[in-house]
């Protein structure tokens, strides 16, 4: 892996609202780009406050942010070449969305760009389409759910074509599985090069979802590091009123009692964690009995239709289906798919495979190598041979269905 570029900085930032409360206290961040950030900590602990810094819509009393090493200068050139770099997704939609009909707010920003109208209509289109909300142009916003909403606020932001993606408390008021689409959308996009930045006090979702994340409490940073890492100072967490992930917590338990062997990093996942287990009962002469691993096949919906899923299914070679990305949940709305999963989807289809059951993942772009990979990784660390084969447009050939 090559070198990383920090893409967006702070350095000794200070501020200071109007009311004299000082929300930020010397904090020094560096954010690598093309990578996933989890600003965590409570209320109050400076998150909000630090977003709206890396989008120049706060200026630090003291201090400087920093664009790919460029410090913002809060001119008004500067302030708008970063925010056509950085966008920023408030945690409450209705403090962002304004127009009257979805179109008119996604088009505000690419209006205000300069863009002609014709690249306007085409970015407004591309980011409707991608966030699931092709055919909501006309409808007015304060019709639509909460969820609905965040995908307009996200679409507004993505018409913009931004480098780095600023959100506050991506998931908040919505519904489990919203909140789990929220956050695969905000994986694709990563994949397709995209730096994200949440701001959270969800633990849970902070240390599966992100590569780095930054504590922080009473407006100072008080860790900066790999989930692995952060989540595993209970300290540092206690003094910031921050809990364990349930899986570290859990972990450690089992770990205090013998079950399983402590190592230098806690497990991320479930997954994880069963993979612990199942080498201590190795070692411990107590292995058991496991079916012969099932297929995953993974549909890349780039090389195949609905007809190559539906003859699949029909032969009986897939027992289970899920799908991620908008567009694979969309086709399988269209196509009256049942889905088993629609988030976790590629740990579940490996949870399922360890249990000799198959499975058909329904994907597109990079999420198609990020599947294939995924699989072939975990095969290669636990030594379960599980197969990640990718559907073409062909006739399944045999197979009963497990």
């Amino acid at each position: 892996m090559g070198p990383t570029t920090d893409i967006l900085s702070a350095k000794d930032l200070v501020f200071s609202y109007s009311d004299g409360h000082q929300a930020l206290r010397g904090v020094t961040v560096a954010l690598d780009e093309g990578s996933k950030v989890a600003l965590v900590g409570p209320n109050g602990a400076g998150k909000s406050t630090l977003m709206l810094m890396f989008n120049a819509i706060l200026r630090p009393t003291t201090g400087s942010v920093l664009f790919r090493q460029k410090a913002i200068s809060y001119s008004q050139s500067s302030v708008r070449e970063i925010r056509k770099h950085v966008g920023m997704v408030l945690q409450n939609p209705d403090d962002q969305i304004f127009a009257p009909t979805v179109y008119q707010d996604v088009a505000f920003g690419p209006i205000n760009l300069g863009y002609p109208q014709e690249k306007v209509d085409r970015y407004v289109g591309y980011a409707l389409s991608y966030v699931g909300l092709s055919g909501y142009e006309k409808r007015p916003p304060h019709h639509l759910s909460g969820g609905e909403k965040k995908r307009v606020a996200l679409a507004g932001v993505l018409a913009m074509e931004p480098d780095v993606l600023v959100l506050d408390e991506p998931t908040s008021n919505l519904d489990p599985a919203s909140a789990e689409e929220i956050m695969e959308m905000l994986d694709e996009l990563n994949l397709y090069g995209k730096t994200v930045i949440i701001a959270t006090h969800d633990v849970e979702l902070a240390y599966r979802w992100a590569d780095q994340v930054v504590l922080m409490d009473s407006g100072m940073v008080l860790r900066q590091g790999p989930p692995e890492d952060v989540f595993s100072e209970t300290r540092i967490l206690r003094r910031a009123r921050m809990k364990l992930p349930v899986v570290v917590e859990l972990y450690r338990e089992m770990a205090a009692r013998g079950l399983i062997e402590r190592t230098d990093s806690p497990p991320k996942s479930v997954l994880a964690l069963l993979d612990m287990m199942d080498r201590q009962a190795r070692a411990d002469g107590r292995q058991r009995s496991l079916a012969r691993p099932g297929k995953i096949f993974v549909c890349d919906l780039e090389k195949a239709d609905a007809g190559s899923i539906r003859d699949l299914l029909s032969f009986g070679q897939a027992s289970y289906i899920g799908a991620m990305g908008t567009r694979a949940k969309l086709m399988a709305q269209d196509e009256q798919l049942d889905l088993d999963f629609s988030y976790g989807v590629i740990d579940k289809c490996i949870l399922k495979a360890i249990a000799g059951k198959t499975s058909l993942i329904i994907t597109s772009g990079g999420m198609v190598e990020r599947a294939i990979t995924r699989i072939r990784e975990y095969s290669a660390e636990s030594g379960v041979r599980i197969e990640a084969e990718e559907l073409n447009n062909r006739p399944p050939v045999g197979g009963v269905k497990d």
